[in-house]
């Protein structure tokens, strides 16, 4: 007679029967959940990744200080490039390349703890991804601020990085954890992250008119070239308000896309 029952109405396995995947936690209401989880998010992120941000800030003033003999003199529209495109490589940095290692490395161990948590699958991405995005906002903003003082461009519209740091944020971040929780391992995460924000660099930061022309098309698949060109034409002395909308809704819409496809991804991944 042993000491251990059956739980009523399941039969026991078999010894040699694998297993079932543990199901998923019952989900919590989504908007406490994503607040807890962008709280304890941001958190960490300030406490983990305060150097890096230093390091994507100094990087991004770099670039811009070594293009400023490259590019066209004053505050033309291949200056303004480079300033749109600078700032918006501090996004690329964190919400892209961190938030695919993070995301990978999450992927490889303790996934499992928030797969037992009350927490809905929305709710670990959007909040994750919040938490990087609002992370990059003061680097964004010096870059910015300093690109217009180098190449004498008006600061008044600086005031759309209040859009384009979230749309591009969530663009990226989402792309970021799609591609953590989709690769195999965490070195092939940490990979594709880098190949991303290299590609930001590389697409974002050249003014598109020096580009070749394969790469001008490919520039058009990165979702924060839309923001670039946005924030640029705001530089100009005359913006198109119909065209900086429109790239901004384009960004939205990449952005959604992109949120949705990592939490498809991270349900699959949580579910083994």
């Amino acid at each position: 007679m042993t000491l251990i029952d059956k739980a009523p109405g399941r039969p026991a396995a078999d010894a040699g029967e694998p297993a079932e995947p543990a199901p998923l936690a019952p989900a919590a209401r989504l908007l406490p959940a994503l607040g807890a989880v962008y709280r304890a998010q941001l958190s960490r992120a300030r406490v983990a990744r305060m150097p890096l941000l230093f390091v994507a800030t100094f990087q991004s003033i770099g670039i811009m200080i070594l293009m400023r003999g490259v590019v066209d003199g004053g505050s033309g529209p291949e200056a303004r490039a480079v300033v749109a495109g600078s700032a918006v490589l501090v996004v690329a940095f964190v919400a892209l390349n961190l938030l695919a290692q993070y995301f990978g490395q999450l992927r490889a161990g303790g996934l499992d703890h928030y797969a037992t948590l009350p927490v809905p699958a929305p709710a670990v991405v959007l909040g994750t991804a919040a938490a990087y995005a609002s992370f990059t906002v003061p680097g964004v903003l010096v870059t910015a601020v300093t690109g217009a003082l180098l190449y004498q461009l008006p600061l008044g519209g600086l005031w759309l990085l209040l859009a384009v740091v979230p749309l591009t944020g969530a663009a990226l971040a989402g792309l970021g954890a799609a591609l953590g929780l989709l690769a195999p391992r965490p070195e092939l995460a940490t990979l594709c992250g880098q190949l991303g924000m290299s590609a930001a660099l590389l697409l974002g930061v050249l003014p598109a008119g020096r580009l070749p022309e394969p790469l001008r098309w490919t520039r058009e698949l990165l979702p924060s070239s839309y923001g670039v060109d946005a924030l640029a034409e705001m530089f100009g002395p005359d913006p198109d308000a119909g065209l900086v909308v429109a790239q901004l809704a384009v960004c939205a819409a990449v952005g959604v896309a992109a949120l949705a496809l990592a939490t498809w991804a991270y349900r699959r991944a949580a579910r083994g």
